[in-house]
């Protein structure tokens, strides 16, 4: 079983990294995941967050599938009409 030693945001590949005892490494792209999950600005705000903030809490979301869900749930998006 392979254990995780690291996971950081790069800012270089605008990548959260996590890199396993193995040698394994996994690259999540934060553009491209803002781009397809996040509808509005507070969404791509709370991502941005975790992103410097928590990388490993971000990581997790992404790869299980539950960042729709989570930002759902913790952004709360009002029309100024």
């Amino acid at each position: 079983m392979k254990t995780l030693l690291s996971c950081e945001f790069n800012l270089d590949t605008v990548c959260v990294e996590l890199r396993y005892t193995d040698g394994s490494m996994i690259s999540i792209d934060c553009t491209a995941v803002e781009n397809e999950i996040a509808d509005n600005l507070y969404q791509r705000s709370e991502l941005d967050y975790l992103i410097y903030n928590d990388p490993l809490a971000y990581a997790d979301l992404i790869l299980n599938g539950e960042a729709e869900n989570y930002l759902k749930l913790v952004t709360e998006y009002k029309s100024l009409d």
